[in-house]
């Protein structure tokens, strides 16, 4: 065998075992999770599972509701470019989950128990998480109050977890969907930042140049 077809076969065989270790991981963390039972994490988990998508499309719409009603134009744009987040965190996710085409740990472990119906296709990352974490970063990064930062990712992290009781993600699933989520919002914030400095450079160029 030749010297580039061993290196080859040693890397393909590292990668395995990586592989087969990590999800064993990933399965031992699940398991405790997904094991024991109560009817107040049915009910907590189930509730914050399932209102991810209208409260992620909500929060925006209410925020640029806000800015019309006080005809404020910030809250406006910052409602836009929350949306956004949103948005580019549901189209990584979806592409992401493509690319892995990773079984749901249901699928693949007859004793983890599945209580979300709803729940089919590919399983990383998460796309709860991924709406969650982004919905609380928006919020997080453009109203930094301790009031606001606390129950948001609070809720953001009841959704990854109820991901893991419900059996349909792993915890290397949900902790993609909090990156994903979290840097799609940053990602988006940091945009208007840049956006908003050119034009202020603008204004006061034209200032100035007013001035001469």
């Amino acid at each position: 065998m030749y010297f580039k077809e061993k290196i080859i076969v040693i890397v393909s065989l590292l990668f395995c075992a990586i592989n087969t270790n990590a999800q064993n991981i990933d399965i031992d963390l699940l398991k405790p999770i997904n094991k024991h039972e109560t009817d107040f994490k049915n009910k907590y988990l189930e509730l914050c599972a399932s209102s991810v998508t209208a409260t992620s499309m909500a929060l925006p719409v209410g925020v640029f509701a806000a800015g019309l009603i006080k005809h404020d134009k910030k809250l406006q744009i910052n409602a836009a470019y929350m949306m956004g987040a949103y948005l580019t965190s549901a189209i990584i996710t979806q592409g992401t989950k493509r690319i892995f085409d990773r079984n749901r740990p249901f699928q693949d472990y007859a004793f983890i128990v599945k209580r979300d119906d709803e729940s089919g296709g590919m399983s990383f990352p998460s796309g709860h998480t991924s709406a969650a974490f982004s919905t609380a970063t928006s919020l997080s990064l453009y109203y930094p109050k301790w009031y606001v930062i606390a129950p948001a990712y609070l809720y953001a992290a009841s959704v990854g977890w109820a991901r893991m009781y419900q059996g349909v993600h792993y915890p290397t699933d949900v902790l993609g969907g909090a990156i994903v989520g979290a840097g799609s919002a940053w990602l988006s914030y940091k945009v208007h930042q840049h956006i908003d400095k050119k034009n202020l450079a603008k204004k006061k160029s034209a200032i100035n140049k007013a001035t001469l």
